[in-house]
């Protein structure tokens, strides 16, 4: 498909959640924001002056935690739940199907809204970290990292919604996945701190990659290129389970 039809089919796709977001971009904002900023200000200011290293230290280290959390938060939770509803209520994913769309258009404007949410909430999370911390930096590759982490994210919230039957089911798999997924995913604390066996399990979660490439990115260690392109197979692994369930309609 030639790029110029991609982007937009995409856009007809998103342009209903578009118009949402542009109606009520501050509550949405905020809504996204609370959280994150209630963290860093809890853990960094609160946690951090128990901390050996000192507050500054740890505000450093908590910071680039604190954006990779951000990605998964302003993400997942109003995707999965809006496809949910609009998959249940409306109909709108039959609708679609009867359009001459195609089902990879679908998929990546269903999660154009996440990208959107989740790049602005982190990048305000940025901004108030460099007024914080100095020992942080910003560079262009850091929002390639938060793009492919927000399109990630927004694929698994589209992928928990297809899935689910009821607003239940969905609850359930945050509380056992997301949840323990956003602490212990090294966003707080360090991996190397924990049990090798638990440290295994933390490498295998979604959010623990987004976490370590921003956290080098922003504090100028090792780049982990593992990590990068580990986030690259969730992101398209994550797309192509969306494809299949869509195309084959096994929502």
């Amino acid at each position: 498909m030639r790029a110029p039809r991609l982007l937009d089919e995409m856009y007809r796709v998103a342009w209903g959640d578009l118009c949402y977001f542009k109606d009520h971009a501050p509550t949405i904002l905020l809504s996204c924001l609370v959280g994150p900023l209630l963290y860093l200000v809890a853990f960094g200011y609160g946690l951090g002056n128990g901390m050996s290293e000192g507050v500054d230290n740890y505000l450093a280290f908590i910071i680039p935690g604190i954006i990779a959390m951000a990605t998964l938060s302003a993400t997942f939770s109003f995707i999965s739940s809006k496809m949910l509803i609009q998959k249940l209520f409306y109909s709108s994913l039959d609708e679609l199907m009867l359009c001459p769309i195609k089902t990879s258009s679908i998929v990546l404007g269903k999660s154009v809204i996440g990208i959107i949410r989740g790049m602005l909430s982190c990048t305000i999370i940025l901004i108030v970290g460099s007024f914080i911390s100095g020992e942080i930096s910003i560079s262009p590759i850091l929002f390639v990292i938060i793009f492919i982490s927000t399109m990630t994210f927004s694929l698994l919230g589209i992928l928990a919604g297809l899935l689910a039957r009821k607003h239940n089911e969905l609850t359930v798999f945050t509380s056992l996945v997301i949840v323990p997924m956003t602490f212990l995913s090294g966003t707080i604390f360090k991996i190397s701190d924990v049990p090798d066996a638990i440290g295994a399990i933390i490498y295998a979660m979604p959010l623990t990659h987004p976490t370590e490439t921003i956290r080098a990115t922003m504090l100028g260690t090792e780049f982990p290129w593992i990590s990068m392109v580990v986030m690259i197979v969730y992101c398209v692994a994550f797309f192509v389970l969306n494809y299949y369930i869509i195309r084959c309609h096994k929502y």
